[in-house]
């Protein structure tokens, strides 16, 4: 086998031949380049050959002559600009910025071929040598011979500030110039735009709308005022879109809007006449809506404008509640408050852009002062009343959901639920058991209303009401089912109210006419034979009637009236005449009741069926009665009301109030014990505290009433005082 070949190592050795460059290669490449360069600031560029210059350039650098091809480079440009600077200096007025346009666009071109000739030198010697490049090099000599020239500097700045002035004051100025120029200061650098212009745009705008708002807010009201610097900030936001550098538009908004309106604002809410509250008085939403857009924009603005709103609303509120012309009618009086409502929730939602902040200021504008009048609650629930006997027949079902909602924002204000709740009950007893309510639907609608919003604790009874009612219809069939007999004479029925549910009556005696008691009786005995551990007692002062009755000339009318109307109405069957005392004697109604059954029936004009001796608007003791038998009316049914306050008396709204006081002790001790329970000790602060929180939903608990029940509970041994500390109490289990 043969062996293998040795491996044979290749050198290849440098040349030997040296390359000798003539001495005054470089003076002749460098004349070529010089020549190019004036030619082309001359605009003759169209005869060189662009080919070879790159190549003389690039020979340059590559017998190390970068440095002398650099330096002549810099002299050179540094020449034309001096010259250049020399014919922008002599433009005359308009010219001027044309020229220095025209100059730089010249400037711009030139260092475009410049730099195309000298790439080789921008890509190899400028980064090993950490120079400029070719193209920044142009700039920064643009800059400091022309720009910085002593005799443009000052003249360029003013002549810019001056066709921006013009503009603001209605002239019509060549924006393409302009934006060329500040492009022109941008391109120069940041710091150049800044300096040479921005910061003395800036504080001259500053000056000018200082002037303008002074000259304006001296001859202009509130909504001028706001339109004219809607107008200003719109321009200038336009300004900067044309031909400023966008990063300038939150420096001369700011200007704007300092000296505009945070420097006025007090001056604009307060205007006489035409400020704020004049805005809020006349729905001016366009205003409002502007002075919201514009006040959002500075620190405060919007708390300025909410709350000289909120001490409006409240003064406004405060009249309303407390005004005793406007306390007469309770229905008008929560009517006007609704409306209220809806006027700011609209200026809210149209003008204030749905701003929550200015909702819950509303919120607490109206909480504060619907709590101001103690019968606030009384009033909603004569308002629901009013608008669930009669004020809602033809609605449809959409905008009666939208009017039981407004009672329930109303509601939610109240500090006094369970007030609400009291007479809620009352007045819904009334409408149930007259059958005089609107629609079963709405009422059970407003029950679930208030169950989502309290709980099922707070309705419980209420929904107990409607069961019982149902029941009682149930309980009248089985009770005529089984007494056949009773198809002739009276009908009678009866609605068994668990006492529980039912707003709490005295029960009040009074003698039934006999044919109406022997019924009543039979009632007693079937209910009390199905139920079994059960108690009855009737309550009179409930009920309502319907009787035949014939007047003179034979006319013939049916009467609705109440019970004790009718046990009047039908001692008549026996007597053409008689006195109050026997009247009184024989019906056993209370006075107070009677006198007023009496006045309904004698004295309201169109359903007077009874007269009395003398004539007098009272009803005194000895008066006597007797039949009207002139009586006429043009309705065969006649309803007889009961002249009856709306609102409740003085005596009664006393008597309401003790009664809410007394339910209110348990639901105190409930919550001390349930705080105590787990926190097991506590001191006498945070107790009322506790406490207080949780009752908010239901009622403002009285500190001093917390302080009874928690003696009351120490008293009975729920409780009992830390020996050291008296303020702290533990929890005895």
């Amino acid at each position: 086998m043969s062996n293998p070949q040795k491996k044979k190592n290749f050198q290849i050795e440098a040349f030997k031949h040296k390359v000798v460059v003539d001495p005054k290669y470089a003076d002749k490449t460098w004349k070529i380049l010089e020549h190019a360069i004036h030619e082309i600031y001359n605009h003759n560029a169209s005869g060189l050959s662009f080919e070879e210059l790159y190549r003389n350039a690039y020979n340059m650098v590559l017998h190390k002559f970068g440095e002398k091809l650099y330096t002549g480079l810099v002299s050179t440009m540094t020449a034309h600009l001096k010259e250049i600077s020399k014919s922008i200096e002599d433009a005359q007025g308009g010219l001027f910025l044309e020229e220095l346009n025209r100059k730089w666009n010249d400037h711009n071109k030139a260092l475009q071929m410049i730099r195309d000739i000298l790439m080789y030198m921008d890509r190899t010697f400028i980064p090993s040598t950490r120079k400029t490049p070719v193209h920044e090099l142009g700039l920064i000599l643009w800059r400091d011979n022309v720009i910085y020239s002593s005799k443009i500097r000052s003249r360029l700045l003013d002549t810019l500030l001056e066709l921006v002035l013009r503009e603001r004051t209605g002239e019509v100025i060549n924006r393409g110039l302009m934006r060329n120029i500040i492009k022109m200061l941008m391109d120069l650098g940041t710091s150049v735009y800044q300096e040479e212009f921005e910061q003395q745009f800036l504080e001259v705008s500053a000056e000018f709308y200082k002037g303008e708002s002074q000259k304006f807010i001296e001859c202009s009201d509130c909504g001028d005022y706001l339109k004219k610097a809607e107008r200003r900030l719109n321009e200038e936001m336009d300004r900067v879109t044309h031909y400023l550098d966008a990063k300038s538009e939150a420096k001369i908004t700011n200007v704007v809007e300092k000296e505009m309106i945070a420097n006025h604002m007090p001056t604009l809410v307060h205007m006489e006449n035409s400020g704020l509250v004049k805005m809020l008085l006349d729905d001016k939403y366009e205003d409002l809506g502007r002075m919201y857009s514009l006040f959002r924009r500075v620190p405060n603005g919007l708390l300025t404008i909410r709350e000289v709103m909120t001490s409006h609303i409240r003064e406004i509120g405060k009249q309303l509640v407390t005004d005793p012309e406007r306390l007469k009618d309770p229905v008008e009086f929560v009517q006007r408050l609704l409306d209220e409502k809806d006027k700011y929730d609209s200026i809210i939602n149209l003008a204030f852009n749905n701003d929550k902040t200015f909702q819950n200021a509303l919120n607490s504008s109206f909480e504060y002062f619907i709590n101001l009048n103690t019968r606030s609650p009384e009033f909603i629930s004569l308002f629901v009343d009013d608008k669930l006997r009669k004020g809602l027949k033809g609605v449809s079902e959409e905008d009666v959901e939208v009017i039981l909602d407004k009672v329930m924002m109303l509601f939610r204000y109240l500090q006094e639920k369970d007030v609400f709740e009291k007479y809620y009950k009352q007045h819904l007893a009334k409408r149930l058991l007259s059958g005089k309510t609107v629609s079963d639907d709405a009422e059970r609608s407003l029950i679930v209303k208030l169950k989502t919003e309290c709980g099922y604790q707070f309705t419980s009874k209420l929904e107990g009401m409607f069961t019982d009612m149902k029941t009682s219809q149930d309980t009248m069939q089985g009770f005529y089912a089984s007494h056949p007999e009773l198809g002739e004479g009276p009908t009678l029925t009866v609605q068994v109210l668990t006492t529980g549910s039912w707003p709490t009556q005295p029960s009040v005696t009074c003698n039934l006419p006999a044919e109406m008691s022997a019924l009543c009786e039979k009632f007693r005995a079937y209910y009390l034979g199905t139920h079994t551990g059960r108690r009855l007692s009737w309550q009179t002062n409930m009920g309502t009637a319907d009787i035949k009755a014939t007047f003179g000339k034979g006319q013939k009318h049916e009467l609705n009236v109440s019970t004790y109307q009718m046990c009047v109405l039908m001692l008549f069957n026996n007597s053409d005449r008689l006195s109050y005392k026997e009247i009184e004697q024989a019906t056993e109604i209370p006075a107070s009741d009677l006198k007023r059954c009496l006045q309904s029936l004698a004295l309201v004009k169109g359903k007077n069926v009874l007269r009395k001796e003398p004539m007098s608007k009272d009803i005194g003791e000895d008066d006597a009665f007797f039949v009207n038998d002139k009586f006429a009316s043009k309705f065969y049914k006649v309803k007889i009301g009961t002249v009856v306050a709306q609102k409740e008396s003085e005596p009664e709204k006393q008597e309401t109030r003790q009664r809410v006081e007394e339910d209110r002790k348990p639901q105190i001790e409930a919550a001390i014990v349930r705080i105590m329970k787990s926190r097991r000790v506590l001191d006498h602060n945070n107790i009322i505290t506790e406490v207080t929180k949780q009752l908010q939903s239901r009622f403002l608990a009285n500190p001093t009433e917390i302080k009874k029940r928690i003696e009351s509970l120490i008293e009975r041994d729920f409780l009992e005082r830390d020996n050291v500390d008296r303020k702290l109490y533990r929890y005895l289990a």
